[in-house]
């Protein structure tokens, strides 16, 4: 089953529980790719689609740091669950060993051995680690394994 089918499983079944705020993030969610799906003219995989929700995610997040900096912990909320509904669809995130040994094989696939190459490896990462890991944090982690 595609993430978008369980997204449309899932929004039947917050129709059905009458979980509104579900039902809202859901809906969202689906509404981001198909828009994506009519910008583009083809149907999304799964890994794109993962992309989409990956941005939702990040989106998120950053309204939250806005929304606490202005002092409206209820705006900040809402959006935190909006994460959690997200999150359910994402895979489940890399631990911090995992993504120690997938930056290691990366550099060594590559043949990486400055920071000239840094854009090289993170080409090679973002497929394996797409919504599952912050990209942020990886690119971090990548400058200081190279210099």
């Amino acid at each position: 089953m595609s993430l978008v089918e369980q997204l449309k499983d899932q929004m039947k079944e917050a129709m059905r529980a009458k979980d509104k705020a579900r039902l809202g993030t859901i809906r969202m969610a689906l509404s981001a790719v198909k828009q994506i799906e009519v910008d583009t003219r083809e149907t999304l995989t799964d890994e794109q689609t993962i992309a989409v929700l990956t941005k939702m995610v990040k989106q998120r997040r950053d309204s939250i740091a806005q929304y606490e900096s202005a002092g409206r912990p209820e705006l900040a909320a809402s959006e935190a669950e909006e994460i959690q509904v997200i999150e359910t669809f994402l895979p489940s995130p890399l631990t911090e060993e995992e993504v120690a040994a997938i930056i290691d094989e990366a550099i060594a696939q590559v043949g990486a051995s400055s920071m000239a190459d840094m854009g090289k490896v993170m080409g090679a990462l973002k497929s394996k680690v797409q919504g599952r890991a912050d990209m942020g944090a990886i690119g971090s982690q990548i400058r200081a394994k190279l210099n």
